[in-house]
This record gives C-alpha cells, sequence and structure tokens, in this order.
C-alpha cells in the first residue's frame, strides 16, 4: 500500500469535500481517488472492503484505513496538523461540538434539503428548512465578535461546517439573513490552500450524494 494519503471522494459529496479541503488547507500530501457513485462502484467488493457501509469519504493512510468524514478530520489533525484541534481540554470538547453539529443539525437541515432539489432525494423540504434554520440560527449567534467557531485561528470545526453552510443555497436555504455566518465562510475561503466544492447541477441521482 502507498505511503501517501489516499482520499476515495466524490467530487459533489460535501462529506468527502471536507476532507479534501482540510488535506488541502493542512498541506498533506495526498491523492484523491474519485468514485465513480454514478456507476457504482462505491458497491464493488474492493471499495467495501475499505467501507462496508458504501459510502465516500475513505482514507488511507498507510496500513489505516478510516471512513466517516469527522472521523477522519480527527485523525488527520491528530497525526499531521494538530494546530487545527486544540489540545486544551475545553477548546478540544468546543470542536468536538461543532462536529456532533455537522453530523445532526447540519446533515439533517442544510445538507439533506440541498439532496432535495439537486440529487431528487425523498425527503421534507419544509423539515429540512426547518431544520436549517435552527442550525444557521445557532451559528449566526456564536459567531458575534468572533472570526472562526473555537478560538482565534482554524480549526476543524470550521473545516467540518464549511462545505454544506457554503452550498446551502443550492437547497434553496438562503444565507442572507445570517451575515456572521457568511463572514465565517469568507475567512476559510480566504485561507491559504482553500479548494473550493464544485457547484452541483440539478437533476443527478441521489445516490452521487
Amino acid at each position: 500500500m502507498s505511503n501517501t494519503l489516499r482520499i476515495h471522494s466524490f467530487p459533489l459529496s460535501g462529506h468527502a469535500h471536507r476532507v479534501e479541503l482540510f488535506a488541502s488547507l493542512a498541506g498533506i500530501a495526498h491523492e484523491v481517488v474519485n468514485v465513480d457513485l454514478a456507476n457504482g462502484a462505491q458497491k464493488s467488493d474492493a471499495f467495501l472492503a475499505l467501507n462496508p457501509n458504501g459510502q465516500v469519504p475513505v482514507i488511507e493512510d498507510g496500513e489505516v484505513v478510516i471512513s466517516d468524514s469527522n472521523a477522519i478530520l480527527v485523525y488527520l489533525a491528530r497525526k499531521y496538523a494538530p494546530a487545527y484541534l486544540p489540545s486544551d481540554p475545553a477548546a478540544e470538547a468546543e470542536v468536538q461540538k461543532f462536529l456532533t453539529l455537522a453530523a445532526g443539525d447540519l446533515a439533517f437541515g442544510p445538507a439533506a434539503a440541498r439532496l432535495i432539489t439537486v440529487f431528487n432525494a425523498p425527503f421534507d423540504a419544509d423539515f429540512c428548512q426547518m431544520i436549517a434554520d435552527r442550525f444557521l440560527n445557532k451559528l449566526e449567534a456564536h459567531l458575534e465578535g468572533r472570526d472562526y467557531l473555537v478560538g482565534a485561528t482554524p480549526t476543524i470545526a470550521d473545516v467540518a461546517i464549511y462545505s454544506y453552510t457554503a452550498h446551502a443555497p443550492e437547497g434553496n436555504v438562503s444565507l442572507e439573513a445570517y451575515p456572521n455566518v457568511r463572514r465565517l465562510l469568507a475567512n476559510i475561503e480566504g485561507l491559504k490552500g482553500f479548494k473550493p466544492m464544485p457547484v452541483t447541477p440539478v437533476g443527478l441521482s441521489a445516490a452521487a450524494a
């Protein structure tokens, strides 16, 4: 197995993008392996051997194989970029709080709303909008007077939140009423090594999410 970090990804997956974004921001040498989700590559024996759930992202770092985007962020920060995961227990707890928010309200709000509009996913748009509003209001209030979510410098909390929040308008979730959230997104986009996520064309299969 190659010693170069390999990221099994898909260009339009926000979960995969957050891993690629972090590797780029942190200057971690890596190779991106795009998985052909539209044609079922995630169901192949070779891919299922890496992640039995058949989902991207997955990383291979030498003999270490990890799936789940937030787990990957923690691993990569601990091993390669410790400045992105504070060692102070209280600050680290704050980071973990936002990883939970990314897996909860962000996933079931803006991310799910985007799945409806661009991947035709069979979700309840009104419910997704309600969760998205709750998520964005939490974020907006927390960011008052702050440049980043935890402390004065970016952490994996910001990376975990970025992709699906920045692309919330693709799911008809407006960011217009949230200037602090938009400022956070702009701060992340201004970092050295920032890597944008492609804008999603409408009408793709939900399998590509």
